[in-house]
């Protein structure tokens, strides 16, 4: 007799074992699937999905090592500090990454035990319905076919790659092969100025790589503000990132000397760059090509993703649901948290909900960046009368005394009202600093409350309260 579930959660990334989890905390019993083991030594798939393997956690321990070194490097002889030849154990590097991840996906196995989540191992898929439940079949080491009353799908997603151009994470790669160069490439392609290819781009170039970076659109991190984007260009090619946009990739070749990419300029000029290393970082696309959906009388999209109810995360076959990168809207890790979350009390007869305007993301670049809420440009195109208040770093006393003073805030406020609307941030600690705007706006404040705080002196959070103050001309320190 096959094992039978009040819920089963299909991927074990941060959407589906955080579903899992919540299940369990609400009194269902509760198993996950997962079949990706992201190389694991002993082949056994890895809990914590693409975010923590090979995604999210990874890469910023990538990217605080590098901004380590680069201090060290150049940045500590104007606290008066002296040293002397500075060197880059890469290997070392890559085995600390290596060790959080395995801390962590050990966390999640923990956390599994403890609430008494059954670990399946194997990729599910969708057999059929019958009186009982879904049948979702286990191809895997627990290879058999389950039952399940309602199925939740986070089953991620994974790179894009350009036609024509394979992939082999070796001399041409993506986020996964971005982040196990087993040495620093003196010369990086990276086609995509997004936030993988950017934050990897980083992470090499501050460890001795001449970083290309090769994008398709006209614009520079179009998602932004513009104010935002204008700022984080210039900083970045300060830094010695070279970005070319409006491109046009033609062949690209790869052999034992390296890699070579054919490309026309946004000039329409044919031109070639030529690198040891390749990073793809063209986007993503959701895994839901092998779930068998048909079988219960479902359907992606034109993109591949799943068609949901806006507000439950519900697909059109009852008791089935989808989170996460695999449904409409940004593809971000903690936004696919809090749907697990939903999903899970939804389930219970709970009626919890989310509001994605106030979803913050964030770029771990050095200055980060993050926003939330509405961009000028959105407010223009939408007709919304609004007022903005900008409040620089290098008027912040925090910010001088740690050296890093570049970048500022801005709030946007309604012009009527004073509801805050969208609240952008490029400069230290910035995905932090986000999380007060985040709240700020769940709770329908406006630019007043946050301008009556009074916030810690001195700290990076004043310069929050400061544009806060500037959309009412009020600045105290400008």
């Amino acid at each position: 007799m096959s094992q039978a579930f009040d819920v089963l959660v299909i991927g074990a990334g941060p959407g589906g074992y955080i579903a899992a989890i919540r299940a369990a905390q609400l009194g269902f019993k509760v198993a996950c699937a997962e079949s990706n083991s992201y190389d694991d030594p002993k082949g056994e798939p890895r809990l914590g999905g693409t975010c923590l393997n090979v995604g999210c956690i990874p890469s910023k321990a990538l990217l605080a090592s590098s901004e380590e070194f680069e201090k060290v490097s150049h940045h500590v002889a104007e606290h008066g500090i002296t040293v002397g030849s500075v060197k880059l154990d890469s290997n070392k590097m890559l085995a600390r990454k290596d060790a959080i991840v395995t801390k962590m996906t050990a966390g999640i196995q923990f956390l599994f035990r403890k609430n008494k989540i059954t670990t399946l191992k194997g990729h599910a898929s969708f057999v059929g319905k019958t009186a009982d439940g879904y049948q979702i079949q286990i191809d895997g080491k627990d290879a058999g076919t389950v039952t399940a009353k309602n199925v939740i799908i986070a089953t991620g997603s994974k790179a894009r790659h350009l036609p024509n151009i394979p992939v082999d994470n070796v001399l041409v790669c993506d986020n996964i092969g971005g982040l196990k160069f087993d040495s620093i490439p003196k010369r990086l392609g990276v086609i995509g100025a997004g936030v993988i290819g950017l934050e990897l781009g980083s992470v090499w170039r501050r460890v001795g790589s001449e970083v290309t970076v090769l994008e398709g659109l006209p614009t520079f991190l179009g998602a932004c503000d513009e104010g935002i984007a204008k700022e984080a260009h210039k900083i970045f090619l300060k830094q010695g990132l070279k970005i070319n946009m409006g491109v046009k990739i033609g062949e690209v070749k790869a052999d034992k000397k390296g890699v070579v990419v054919q490309y026309q300029d946004a000039e329409g000029k044919a031109q070639k760059l030529e690198c040891d290393r390749l990073i793809v970082s063209v986007g993503r696309v959701p895994n839901t090509d092998k779930l068998n959906l048909e079988s219960i009388g479902l359907k992606v999209d034109e993109r591949g993703f799943i068609p949901i109810d806006d507000h439950t995360c519900a697909t059109a076959a009852p008791g089935v649901y989808a989170v996460g990168d695999v449904v409409r809207g940004p593809m971000l890790a903690h936004k696919a948290e809090d749907e697990g979350v939903l999903v899970a009390e939804i389930i219970a007869g709970q009626k919890p909900h989310i509001d994605y305007n106030c979803i913050p993301w964030v770029i771990y670049t050095d200055p980060e960046i993050a926003w939330v809420g509405k961009t000028e440009q959105q407010l223009k195109a939408a007709g919304i009368a609004y007022k903005a208040g900008q409040f620089p770093f290098a008027a912040n006393g925090r910010a001088l005394g740690m050296a890093r003073a570049d970048g500022f805030v801005k709030f946007l406020a309604d012009a009527k009202t004073d509801e805050i609307l969208g609240v952008h941030i490029i400069g230290p600690n910035a995905s932090d600093l986000i999380a007060e705007a985040a709240v700020a706006m769940e709770f329908k404040a406006a630019a007043e409350d946050i301008a009556r705080i009074c916030h810690p002196h001195p700290s990076l959070s004043e310069v929050m309260r400061e544009a806060a103050l500037a959309t009412d001309q009020r600045a105290l320190n400008m």
